[in-house]
Parts: C-alpha cells; structure tokens; sequence
C-alpha cells in the first residue's frame, strides 16, 4: 500500500478524477471506516442498470441508511449522471435537517458530466484529482529507468516480471478503447480512433499539427481535435498551449500533447518491448516528459495554482515550461536528461530570460552538480523542482 500525498476532506462533498488504475477506490478505502461509509460502485453491471433505470433508488437508499454512516462513496459517477440531481437534492434537503452527509464521487471521464446536463453540483462539492505515483509516494521503490520505461500506475509496483507489466500495460490500453470510449459510445468507428492513438503517442510532447495526423489517419482536422478532447476529457492526457503574454493570443499557435503516463504512451506507440538507453532522443524525451509530469502532478496536490505553457520561436529555440506563478516570478524551465551540463546547452534559456523581467531559469536535469550559469541555474532535477515552489 502507498501512503498518497493527495489530502482529501473528512466531512465536505468531493469528486475524485483521475484515469482508470490510479487507485481512487483503494484511497477511499484506505481513509474511509466501511461501518460509516457506504460504497457504490457503478462499474458493476448489474449497479449501473438498476440506477439508470431509476435515479431515485438513491433517495431512498440514503433514506434508509443506518444513523451512523457519514458518507456515501460512488464509484464512476459518469456512468449514470442523473445521480448528480438526487445527490444534489438530498444533499440540500439533509442539511435543512441538521443531518449531513458526505458524498464522495469517483469519475475516470468528464466528458459525460460536462456535455451531459450534470453541474457538478453548482459548485457545492471540491474537485480533486488523482494521479499514478509521484517519486515521494514510491519512496524507495522509486527507480528512475523504471519509471520511464513502464510508468508509475500503482499496479505496476505489485508485477514481479517486465513481461508482466508490458501485459498489463497492453491490457490497459485495450480496456481504455474497449470500456471508456467503444463502450460509452463517444465515437461512431472505433479503428480511426484506435490508429490515432498510436499516432497521438508518437507525438507526445511535440507541437501539434492537426493536418498531417489527419492524413495520416485518413481523416479531416476537426475529428482529429474532437479526438484530442476525447483524450482529455476521459484524463488519458492534457494539453500544454503555446506562451503568450496575452491570454487571447495564447491560442493562436498548436498546442502540445502529454499522455497522463509514460507507460500508457509507451503502450500506445508499441515501444514497451525497447529499451530506452541513455543518450538517446528517445530517453530525453521520456526524462522531459517524466519530470514535466512530476511536476503538473505536484501542482495539483499542493494546489499551487501554476500555469503551464510551452514557447518556440520560429528558427527552433524552445523553453519546455514557461511557469506563471502567483505571487512569484515566472519560471522558465529546461529540462534535460544529460548528467552533465555544459554552458552551450542554456545558452538559449539564458537569452530567452532577458526577455522575461525578475524571471526565475533554471535547468534540471541528471547532472548532481549545482551549477550557474549567467542568469541560469542548473539543479538536479529533484531539487530543481523544489525550487520552482513545489
């Protein structure tokens, strides 16, 4: 069992999201006496049917349960969203009566609760997310090849075998396009989306081109963004957007795509079977996107409130993080995965910072050397993240 660093609270209404296999379930569990909880899980067939075909069996549960029970948990919420009325309505009409009840609900996918006519409650109930494993979480389980190579989904700690935590992983995949998007009838024709994936995958953390991914899947620039959000929504990923100081302006160039675990991507793109060895293009970019993930997951835990945005001139020079954050300088962040920094690599960092007033650059990589360079400070990246307030 990993001790979460996500703080949940014991008696006001949340929604916990986050991506199938992050252990939500097994977090409430974990905080949660069953004497004074509740649990309903919609993912069981025969759950999900009676609710759907009556919401109000909800009522009369929470009317007929024991005076002591405190909360009630619902596994995948976004299965039968009417419940979000009934949760909304008892939870009004308890209050009045001086006896309150907690409702927790789980979700793997948004997109039902936000296209749907569910508000999430007007705002009455906190929203959290879940994440696979952070490096504290992991300890001294923690390996850094390991984590690029398979991902930080807790179940992948309890495999003994890389075989078995390739099957998982593909499994993982299949169940996602199976459960999550065939099964709840988000797209018409499953083998365009399938053949997407793979190609979302190889493009992860690189500008997007919605055009060339139509063609080379063989549709139009449209489905290709409502793909996209499909990957979002169902929290298999998120968008980074191109920097610029004008909120409005920041839409105007691609933005880029992350999958949610390195593992997961590695799946998708058929790669899990290749090693990744230092000092190739493929190992830097799977050490940029781990700690790019440490540090998103970070912030949300701590509820730093940092924006993220990626920026890249026209001849090709890049900041892989421009960091706003309130209160504080905007940090610009390089991240490489070399283990040692030499002065040419943030030569470009160091002239973007000229640009950016009482900014805060620096560059985490391998490298266990604390190093400055002009305005730029190389950190270990453990420590380089600390740095950047997280």
């Amino acid at each position: 069992m990993f001790h979460r660093k996500l703080e949940l609270p014991d008696h006001h209404s949340f929604f916990l999201f986050g991506a199938r296999g992050t252990g939500k379930t097994t977090l409430l569990h974990s905080l949660f006496d069953p004497k004074s909880t509740h649990f309903i899980d919609l993912l069981s067939a025969e759950q999900e049917e009676r609710f759907i075909r009556d919401p109000e069996l909800l009522a009369r549960m929470v009317d007929g349960l024991d005076r002591n029970c405190q909360r009630i948990v619902i596994d995948e919420i976004q299965r039968v969203p009417r419940l979000l009325d009934v949760i909304h309505r008892k939870s009004e009409e308890l209050k009045r009566l001086g006896k309150p009840l907690q409702f927790i609900m789980t979700g793997s996918s948004a997109r039902k609760l936000k296209h749907g006519a569910a508000n999430l409650l007007a705002g009455r109930a906190f929203v959290y997310h879940l994440f696979p494993l952070i490096v504290d979480e992991l300890g001294d389980l923690f390996n850094l090849r390991h984590a690029l190579e398979y991902g930080s989904l807790p179940e992948i700690g309890n495999l003994e075998t890389d075989e078995m935590k390739t099957r998982y992983l593909e499994a993982y995949s299949r169940t996602y396009l199976k459960e999550e998007v065939w099964n709840e009838q988000i797209i018409r024709k499953l083998e365009p989306f399938s053949q997407f994936l793979e190609v979302a995958a190889q493009m992860n953390g690189k500008v997007l081109n919605f055009t060339k991914i139509g063609r080379d899947i063989g549709t139009d620039v449209k489905s290709v963004q409502s793909y996209f959000q499909i990957l979002e929504d169902t929290l298999l990923g998120f968008l980074i957007p191109s920097y610029h100081r004008s909120v409005r302006k920041r839409q105007l160039k691609n933005p880029k795509f992350y999958f949610f675990d390195l593992g997961v991507k590695r799946s998708l793109e058929r790669t899990l079977t290749v090693s990744l060895l230092p000092q190739t293009s493929a190992f830097g970019d799977a050490f940029e996107h781990f700690v790019l993930l440490e540090i998103i997951r970070l912030n949300e835990y701590q509820k730093r409130d940092y924006r993220f945005s990626y920026l890249q001139t026209h001849d090709g020079a890049e900041i892989d993080l421009v960091i706003e954050r309130p209160g504080q300088s905007v940090a610009l962040v390089e991240i490489k995965s070399t283990e040692r920094v030499e002065p040419m690599m943030v030569k470009h960092l160091h002239n973007f910072s000229k640009e950016f007033p009482k900014s805060t650059a620096v560059c985490l990589s391998r490298d266990p050397n604390l190093q400055k360079f002009d305005t730029v400070q190389a950190l270990p990246w453990q420590d380089g993240i600390k740095a950047i307030g997280l």
